[in-house]
């Protein structure tokens, strides 16, 4: 008992201080071997910070090979003036009318492989394009570039690099499945509509932009940003009744874009063949889903 009694401080205090230690433990942020954090995580210096981690591979923004000072920082941009903004404002009537009309007008709208080789002013083209730039950006960073081809040799250069990739897709990378799903569309790897439309237009997104100064400038959401001019693109067309059909060509991005001499930072994301239907035009009888499959009011 005498020993126990003299032992019990002792005791009283070794647990304390595993209490303490425990306690601290908790407190500390966790940290790992020093050479597997350096593997998984680049260094703090070279670390930019993406916006959206689901588009993100290491083709849009990198600083390796090149120095921090590449990169044109948030502060060194002015700051933008704000101007009044007031649109026209119609009464309920005319908006309803107007809603309906447009939605008839795009409701028209398919794609179609069987394009007219007639030309088409190119003004029209231009305010095509126009219109597309219109379209929202992550930061006003206006991340797109519209090739316009009309250029007989191009445009057949296209159609060879396209073919032959697309041929491959169909016969290996696409698989069964996929294959089986496009027949009903009577689609193939046979692109004639490259050769025919008066014009092809290859969409790019810049995955950085380049400053007068050389600097590179972060594009937020350039993948998203160029999707949606791509749609005011596709209604344009729509308006002013000319036809398209979305590609966008598997495996084809690298060739078409040294082929059109367009910058590493330039990544093709679709391609368009433009102009009015072919006199013989068909296009698959298909029907749009109804309000209440795609539309849920809460």
């Amino acid at each position: 008992m005498a020993l126990l009694s003299v032992l019990t401080p002792v005791l009283v205090l070794v647990l304390c201080l595993v209490v303490g230690i425990l306690f601290l433990k908790s407190r500390a942020p966790e940290t790992s071997p020093r050479g597997a954090d350096q593997a998984k995580e680049p260094a703090k210096k070279d670390f930019r910070p993406w916006v959206d981690q689901d588009l993100h591979d290491d083709t849009e923004i990198t600083t390796e090979g090149g120095d921090e000072d590449e990169w044109v920082e948030q502060d060194e941009e002015k700051d933008l003036a704000h101007v009044p903004y007031s649109p026209r404002r119609y009464p309920e009537e005319i908006m309803l009318q107007r809603s309906k009309e447009f939605y008839s007008l795009m409701n028209q709208r398919r794609s179609v492989r069987f394009i007219s080789p007639e030309p088409v002013p190119q003004e029209i083209i231009d305010n095509i394009i126009l219109t597309a730039g219109t379209a929202p950006s992550g930061a006003h960073t206006e991340p797109w570039t519209f090739i316009v081809v009309s250029d007989l040799e191009t445009k057949h250069q296209i159609r060879l690099i396209v073919e032959e990739e697309e041929e491959v897709n169909y016969r290996q990378r696409m698989g069964d499945k996929w294959v089986h799903d496009l027949a009903r569309l009577r689609t193939n790897w046979i692109k004639e509509y490259l050769d025919v439309a008066p014009y092809l237009i290859l969409v790019f997104k810049r995955a950085y932009g380049i400053l007068p100064n050389g600097k590179k400038k972060t594009h937020y959401y350039n993948e998203i940003s160029v999707s949606i001019s791509c749609g005011i693109l596709l209604a344009a067309l729509q308006n002013v009744g000319l036809v398209t059909v979305t590609t966008t060509p598997l495996n084809c991005g690298p060739r078409l874009r040294l082929l059109l001499k367009r910058p590493a930072n330039e990544k093709l994301l679709m391609l368009l063949p433009v102009g009015y239907p072919a006199a013989d035009a068909t296009v698959p009888d298909l029907k749009r889903k109804h309000l209440e499959e795609i539309m849920v009011p809460i």
